[in-house]
């Protein structure tokens, strides 16, 4: 399949090329038949000038320079509009080629969406099926069954965090978000959600730093959602029993959010691509991490609405490290 839709765009590259060729072309031979046009009619005209006043020199060489001014404005009209129409095709053809290849990748993302997302959400629903079925048919000890259930709520739990993604992007994106502007405590905001992750995810060494009493005004959904998103995105790229370390400073007038890994960590040339909607790192047909693309696009927006700023480093051996920096908070 892929190799299909490559042959396509190579196709449709090869089309569009020689259609842009092809009016170049076609504007050069304009320019050379308006030139020569052009010096027929000035020998045309010098030829009956010079019938008509073959005695008269003074005449003839006063017109004749005239012809000849009149012949070097053509030239120079025909080379400011040729030179004009070919900036022009060259512009526009560039803008038409950029369009047409981002609306390319923005459809093939969109189909790697569709397809992560199917993927994400059949395998928390069979998951919790394949659970409640076993609790229904067998009778385990408390242990097995506080197990199960355990393993249950940790996949619902996805998928209810899956769901707010696809869901708050959307809003956001349509401007039908209702933001709220309330006063809330970072700090303790921060620290639930670390909390839930070590409960949820006991295999993962968590880590946190939080200074108390950190106020800011926005909003706790949003806020929720920026956060866990990091703490997923820090745990699925890191390894079994890998370190993410959580921390929350002031720093002057500043609030400072930290979330760091160990993990594989983002090479430089994804730094800047990684906070865009649907855009994951590495091939789409090998790569084996889960996620939809939709989790960094949705904190750097939510970060963005909250005057904040996020940026991602490499974290010390290895791994990343997202920062968020919040302008003022509110003590």
């Amino acid at each position: 399949m892929k190799a299909s839709r490559k042959k396509h765009l190579a196709t449709a590259t090869v089309a569009y090329i020689f259609l842009l060729l092809y009016i170049v072309a076609a504007l050069i031979w304009w320019f050379v038949s308006l030139q020569h046009q052009s010096d027929e009619m000035a020998t045309l005209k010098l030829e009956l000038l010079k019938e008509t006043n073959a005695n008269d020199p003074a005449t003839y060489t006063a017109k004749a320079k005239e012809i000849e001014n009149e012949k070097n404005r053509a030239h120079a009209k025909y080379i400011g509009e040729g030179i004009t129409f070919l900036l022009l095709s060259l512009l526009g053809a560039s803008f038409v080629y950029r369009s047409v290849r981002k609306q390319v990748r923005l459809q093939q993302q969109e189909r790697n969406f569709m397809m992560a997302i199917t993927h994400e959400l059949k395998t928390p629903i069979a998951v919790s099926k394949l659970n409640l079925e076993t609790l229904q048919k067998h009778k385990l000890d408390e242990a097995k069954q506080q197990k199960l259930i355990a393993m249950t709520l940790q996949e619902t739990e996805r998928l209810n965090s899956l769901t707010n993604n696809i869901l708050v992007s959307s809003q956001l994106e349509g401007g039908r978000y209702n933001r709220a502007e309330e006063e809330l405590d970072l700090s303790l905001l921060t620290a639930s959600c670390v909390d839930d992750f070590r409960r949820r995810f006991p295999d993962m060494r968590w880590q946190e730093k939080i200074d108390l009493d950190i106020d800011i005004t926005g909003d706790s959904l949003l806020l929720q959602i920026l956060i866990n998103n990091l703490l997923e995105n820090a745990m699925k790229y890191s390894a079994k029993g890998g370190l993410i370390h959580t921390e929350l400073s002031r720093d002057g007038k500043q609030a400072k959010l930290t979330i760091a890994d160990n993990g594989i960590g983002i090479p430089n040339q994804e730094k800047k691509r990684i906070f865009g909607k649907f855009y994951r790192i590495g091939n789409e047909e090998t790569r084996t991490t889960k996620g939809t693309g939709l989790g960094l696009y949705l904190c750097k927006k939510i970060a963005d609405d909250h005057n904040a700023s996020i940026e991602v480093s490499n974290n010390s051996p290895t791994g990343s490290t997202f920062t968020i920096t919040f302008p003022d908070y509110l003590n």
